[in-house]
């Protein structure tokens, strides 16, 4: 017996020893994951950028999945082909080719690993629905690389805040003691390597926490007891389980590729992964600007009433709104009292019957503020009763967790503003996980260190520096809240926080560019309406940017010094260009035309912007395919330009 045990013992090691890795290639074949065991490794050509990474899941029962489970098939698909159709996204439609595996486990589960051109992405397929304890998400690189990490804000909850903070440039081994929130880059050498997640449903999103030369994910634990604070009569957690999550659902761990800096904003993994379109029809749904008092404080001059949240400041907004084209007027908080948290009972001083009436005579139409937990109470209630009185649909913030149960909120709610054909702005919130194309009625999140910031920003804060850092990380993951716009525009020196006369950090060409670099179906103009017309030739160039794109080029750029964008829309394309406090010199190349002869019209920081802020200067040139543009950005610059074809 003992001679037979051996003999077993020896033949499990030599089998053991013998399996053949996992290996999948990406379409191009330029990047190739090996899973190994339990470990995975990932290259790019022959550079080593991750190496013996694990992934792994704990259940609440003590079971671990594990990579290097017995096996009971696998399935390994070449050259799959999905056309995705994109309302509302950077790119109307997009090829998404990938080859996939499919592993099946003898325990019931399955894994299916993903390798596209733009990176891989991986997910667990549960057998049931079962309690998590844990997962194991451990991303090892092989040396101290440089990273750019978002930090969370709140030591004593680092969960449970707004998902909003400056990226901080170091090396891994540096890390702080403070998780960060996804999504995050390493330089990997020859490539950058940035984690991401889609298709985020039934579970927590993932933090990370630099540990020597490696990422390691962590989880906000599930809720088990909410409680309320007085004002806004937000809710919070209280007390929290000792496991994640409860799910039959797992979201895609991603991990993107780039080898230049500028494919980083055209990443389209996190939207290809989630899942598809579930409110069919999108028509009714409307991107556009909107008029936006909270950023200036109902700051209003000249004007022959008291501003504030009443009548006569509402519609001094929406007839603003009107003039100049913006489809939209926000009422921020105030509009009823928060501390009460009755969505249904508008403050005395409005009568919002009337307001909408108002506005949809001047083809305005209103969004209304609110808290997330509040909405969800009474949300069905709620969107009824506005989608009757004519609202076009609600700004919902301070959700400020990423736990199980807040994502399976911010479905409920989508689904059910859908339902009354309501659009939705998420502030306060975690970063987009692709759920804008499972709801495309969600036109905007937040999750972005933006313009609000600069109110009560502390000295160290460097807008400029963060306005060509997150263009390249944040947007990969979807749409983003920046609320550009700002019409007092201060040099370096020259800038202080004042919260009720509020000024940019940069010049003016630098707010104008902002509207074509982010991606925003729906984008405030942050300042006071009586600021605008005092400078209309500004209002022209903004208010007569398209809502929404055909298509997307970055034309030049490297993370955190500057970057240029292109976008078309139908016959015409825009470009925008951005740089930190370091002036700069652009040659703009504008093959990317494609032929023929062009008007450019250009708005760019003028001889003095670098002294004062506020100046620049407008001007039209013809151009055709084959041209150079010269532009100088001054310290905490930008540059836009409408190129249209020459008839």
């Amino acid at each position: 017996m003992r001679k037979l045990i051996t003999l077993m013992c020896c033949l499990l090691a030599t089998a053991l020893a013998g399996a053949k890795p996992f290996v999948l290639n990406s379409p191009d074949g330029h990047l190739t994951v090996t899973i190994d065991g339990d470990r995975y490794t990932l290259r790019c050509a022959d550079e080593i950028l991750v190496e013996d990474a694990v992934a792994a899941l704990t259940l609440a029962d003590g079971t671990t999945i594990r990579l290097g489970d017995k096996v009971r098939r696998s399935k390994a698909v070449k050259g799959i082909v999905e056309t995705i159709e994109a309302p509302f996204y950077r790119e109307s439609s997009f090829r998404f080719v990938y080859n996939s595996l499919r592993i099946d486990y003898r325990n019931g589960w399955s894994m299916e690993w993903r390798a596209t051109d733009e990176g891989i992405a991986y997910r667990f397929f549960a057998p049931g629905k079962v309690r998590v304890q844990n997962e194991t998400v451990d991303i090892r690189f092989p040396g101290d690389r440089r990273c750019w990490l978002p930090y969370s804000t709140a030591p004593k909850t680092p969960y449970a805040m707004a998902f909003q903070n400056y990226y901080t440039d170091q090396k891994l081994s540096d890390g702080s003691r403070l998780p960060a929130f996804l999504p995050v880059t390493v330089d990997g050498g020859s490539a950058k390597v940035t984690l991401l997640e889609s298709d985020l449903q039934a579970y927590p999103g993932m933090f990370v926490r630099a540990d020597g030369t490696s990422l390691k994910g962590e989880f906000a634990a599930y809720p088990s007891r909410m409680a309320r604070y007085r004002w806004r009569a937000m809710t919070y957690v209280a007390e929290r389980e000792d496991w994640i999550a409860e799910t039959d659902r797992f979201p895609w761990r991603i991990l993107a590729v780039t080898t230049d800096d500028t494919q980083m904003p055209t990443n389209h993994l996190v939207y290809a992964l989630a899942e598809p379109n579930r409110i069919g029809d999108t028509s009714w749904i409307r991107p556009g600007y909107s008029a936006w008092e909270w950023w200036n404080d109902w700051q209003l001059t000249g004007v022959p009433f008291e501003a504030g949240i009443n009548m006569d400041t509402y519609r001094y907004y929406i007839d603003f709104a009107s003039r100049n084209g913006l489809e939209y007027v926000i009422l921020d908080e105030g509009w009823y009292e928060p501390a009460g948290g009755d969505m249904l009972t508008p403050i005395d001083a409005l009568d919002l019957p009337e307001l909408v009436r108002y506005a949809a005579e001047r083809n305005v139409r209103l969004i209304l503020w609110g808290v997330f937990n509040v909405m969800d109470d009474r949300c069905e209630e709620i969107c009824r009763h506005y989608a009757e009185m004519g609202i076009a649909g609600f700004k919902i913030d301070f959700l400020d967790r990423d736990d199980q149960t807040a994502m399976e909120m911010i479905r409920r709610i989508a689904e059910t503003a859908a339902k009354y054909h309501l659009v939705l702005d998420y502030h306060g919130i975690s970063k987009p996980t692709g759920i804008n194309r499972t709801y495309p009625n969600i036109l905007n999140f937040e999750s972005v260190f933006g313009q609000e910031e600069v109110r009560w920003a502390e000295p160290h804060v460097d807008m400029p520096l963060y306005n060509v850092t997150f263009p390249f990380i944040r947007q990969m993951s979807g749409y983003t809240d920046y609320t550009p716009g700002a019409m007092r525009n201060a040099a370096r020196q020259d800038f202080k926080a004042v919260y009720r006369h509020s000024m940019s950090m940069g010049t003016r060409a630098h707010q104008v560019a902002l509207y074509v670099v982010i991606d925003s179906p729906l984008t405030m103009l942050c300042d006071s309406p009586t600021l605008y017309e005092k400078d209309p030739a500004t209002l022209e160039f903004i208010s007569t940017f398209p809502r929404i794109y055909d298509t997307e080029k970055v034309l030049q750029g490297r993370l955190g010094e500057y970057i240029v964008i292109a976008r078309k829309a139908g016959d015409s394309w825009y470009v925008g260009g951005l740089t930190s406090w370091t002036p700069r010199e652009i040659d703009l190349a504008t093959d990317f035309l494609g032929g023929g002869q062009w008007t450019a019209t250009l708005f760019t920081d003028g001889p003095n912007a670098g002294r004062n802020a506020s100046d620049y200067t407008i001007g039209c040139q013809e151009v055709g395919a084959d041209s150079h543009i010269g532009i100088r950005l001054a310290s905490g610059g930008g540059f836009a330009i409408k190129f249209t074809p020459k008839q």
